[in-house]
């Protein structure tokens, strides 16, 4: 590879939501040029369902960056000039498969910034699944891209240990975040310089996440309680963990916002029964344990602590959820 450095290379950059803006904000504060942002079309959200940019554009139009939105990407748009074509890819949570094709054009490559430790944790949602199994360590790792999904061989890896912490998704999403523009810029001088040679990931370690449904969410008590527990923290904010309760015949929805786990079950019920302690004003049996409930809150209503939750629906108490 003719060595390179970042004051004579085009950057075009993929992404689409807030994991990337730290990278592209770092590239941009580095003095890297950003020959233009490719990122998805605008999309309504929000109880208006107004139309709004995603988190990456607004990013990009504010250092002046030119945006490109295709609803899907054609080679054509790149050959003809519509999309400017560049140097390097670097593509962080873009949210849409890049042909073959395309990612065959830059001549030094495109990289991608996953959050996981590769091969774990290929796919949509690998923070998510990282806190679901209770992984002791997680991190990001820069690959270059090829046809397959997060197949391709890896230029640099960082660890984060996650072992007995206590994260939710959205506080280890940002640190990932960072993390990953940090990486970025110990490793993309020294690509540009020819001074990195990628590895093939290991095969026989590859473990998959999917993209997550609503239905996810739904706690199955037969489970234990600390994988319930790292379930409210996996899906925090959505789909959120949740289970329904039937209330005079009607089944309710609540969702467990906070928990803890603990050993100790009650002397009665199966799982799913909800019992209270001296020590505990709320606790649900499962598998093996208990989960204490800390924060929970009934469909279409505001968030409470459990001893608040009890005092306004004291039939939870001794109810079996589903």
């Amino acid at each position: 590879m003719i060595q390179e450095t970042h004051s004579n290379i085009d950057i075009l950059f993929f992404g689409t939501s807030r994991f990337a803006v730290p990278v592209l904000e770092a590239l941009v504060t580095h003095g890297y040029r950003i020959a233009g942002v490719v990122t998805r079309p605008d999309e309504r959200a929000g109880r208006k369902c107004l139309l709004t940019p995603p988190p990456v554009k607004v990013t990009a139009v504010a250092h002046g960056i030119p945006v490109f939105q295709p609803k899907k990407l054609d080679v054509r748009d790149f050959t003809e000039g519509k999309i400017p074509q560049a140097d390097v890819f670097i593509v962080v949570a873009y949210g849409k498969i890049i042909p073959k094709a395309i990612l065959d054009m830059p001549r030094l490559g495109a990289l991608n910034i996953h959050p996981s430790l590769l091969p774990r944790w290929r796919g949509p949602a690998p923070i998510q699944y990282a806190i679901l199994h209770g992984d002791a360590e997680t991190g990001v790792t820069i690959m270059q891209m090829d046809e397959e999904m997060d197949h391709g061989p890896i230029l640099a890896s960082s660890k984060f240990q996650v072992l007995n912490s206590k994260f939710v998704y959205k506080e280890l999403y940002d640190i990932l975040a960072r993390m990953g523009a940090e990486l970025l810029l110990e490793t993309l001088p020294r690509w540009l310089k020819g001074n990195i040679t990628p590895i093939p990931q290991d095969e026989s370690g590859a473990t998959y996440s999917k993209i997550l449904m609503r239905g996810d969410g739904r706690i199955d008590w037969k489970k234990s309680a600390r994988e319930i527990e790292r379930m409210t923290r996996a899906f925090h904010p959505w789909p959120g963990a949740w289970t329904i309760w039937t209330r005079d015949g009607t089944p309710l929805r609540v969702r467990i916002e906070e928990a803890d786990a603990i050993d100790a079950p009650p002397q009665k019920g199966s799982a799913g029964h909800v019992w209270r302690d001296a020590g505990h004003p709320l606790l649900v049996r499962t598998g093996d344990g208990s989960l204490v409930i800390k924060k929970i809150g009934a469909e279409g209503r505001r968030v409470l602590g459990a001893e608040d939750f009890i005092r306004g629906y004291p039939a939870f108490l001794d109810t079996v959820l589903e």
